[in-house]
């Protein structure tokens, strides 16, 4: 089974014989990203307390940045000037950019939506925009990443079902507006399907973008305040709508629950900033479940955070020491943290890579999330 777009093709590689699990190999131009995967976010062209040379060393495929955040500043025609995201940051591989939806309607001050797009004020320095289908195309041609999304609009929870199926068609409307927009065919436009949490509008808007045939679909809208289990029904329903042969991207969810959930449902791509928000708040995910590490049972700790992990911090570091440099507020304290964490999320998903390949995906599921919980049940 395998999708080709110009340099962006997908295929799957194994299905799991108990689930709906797959591996797959994404290949973009700027190289390939193995499916399940996790994508840390860098959303201001940087994932924070962490340079490009720690992406590469912890393993990281694929980095995620924000069309939102990017357009404000430094600005897209300076990211194109400098070469793209890729050269500005020095990035090598494969770079997803958002398209700033979500951020529209949460961060600006003020919005107003409209058919043709959306008024909104910079929360930085209340500045007027006006976002369209087609700037949101432009703005991502020139940041340059492998994969771009159509830009939607994002709806909080709960909502009634008139707007939301009055938003709908607006999402469909801009989608098919962005794909006739997009310019650079090196990159791989991915529709997103919206709906809130109403079964018919989330079937008819996964089966009308499948319709439009994008190279990728993201499932969105969700994590936004619904229960984990009206999460991972509408995942049940939704993934089976869209096409078995292209990749599948659930937007903005991280914790491994979620993660295991999803996989068994068809989902192949992840980005969720709550493990590098949390490393930077102590908050760290260890084989055994989560551990605060400045709580005070830290402060003569001398054991690894995690004596089954094999990152640097875990390897070199003790908990009282990491317990240290957060009471102190050293920098330092963030930087080890999210190196941890974001190589805790990179190895779970390798992890279940090779239990899928291996046959042995709800196995393997079970036996981490027995130590894994806990801490956080």
């Amino acid at each position: 089974m395998l999708m080709q777009a110009n340099e962006f093709t997908f295929e799957v590689i194994r299905n799991d014989s108990g689930t709906r699990a797959r591996v797959g190999k994404l290949t973009t131009p700027h190289g390939i990203v193995n499916t399940p995967q996790f994508i840390p976010v860098g959303t201001q062209a940087a994932v924070k307390t962490l340079s490009s040379e720690d992406l590469h060393t912890l393993g990281s495929e694929i980095i995620l940045s924000n069309t939102y955040h990017l357009y404000l500043r430094p600005g897209h025609e300076v990211v194109r000037s400098a070469g793209g995201l890729h050269s500005f940051m020095n990035w090598p591989k494969p770079i997803l950019t958002d398209s700033g939806g979500f951020q529209v309607f949460s961060l600006a001050e003020l919005n107003k939506v409209t058919e043709d797009g959306v008024h909104f004020q910079s929360h930085l320095d209340g500045s007027r925009h006006f976002f369209t289908p087609e700037l949101c195309m432009e703005v991502q041609n020139a940041l340059g990443a492998d994969i771009v999304m159509v830009f939607d609009e994002c709806l909080p929870y709960p909502i009634e079902h008139d707007y939301a199926k009055a938003s709908l068609r607006l999402t469909l409307n801009w989608a098919e507006r962005c794909k006739k927009a997009h310019q650079n065919h090196q990159q791989a436009l991915f529709g997103i399907v919206q709906g809130a949490t109403f079964r018919d509008l989330r079937m008819e808007c996964a089966r009308e973008l499948a319709r439009m045939d994008f190279p990728g679909y993201a499932i969105g809208g969700l994590s936004v305040g619904e229960t984990p289990q009206m999460m991972y029904e509408i995942l049940d329903y939704t993934a089976d709508e869209l096409p078995a042969g292209k990749p599948r991207y659930l937007m903005g969810s991280g914790p491994p629950v979620d993660i295991f959930e999803a996989v068994e449902r068809g989902i192949d791509l992840f980005d969720c900033v709550m493990p590098t928000r949390n490393a930077r708040n102590a908050s760290l995910m260890t084989s055994q479940g989560v551990v605060i590490v400045k709580n005070a049972e830290y402060a003569a700790d001398f054991s690894a955070l995690d004596p089954e992990c094999s990152c640097i911090t875990c390897q070199h570091y003790t908990r009282a020491y990491l317990r240290h440099l957060f009471k102190a507020g050293e920098i330092t304290a963030m930087r080890l943290a999210t190196l941890h964490n974001v190589h805790f999320m990179l190895t779970l998903l390798v992890q279940i890579r090779e239990a899928i390949l291996s046959d042995r995906y709800m196995e393997f599921k079970q036996s981490f999330l027995e130590k894994y919980r806990k801490s956080v049940d």
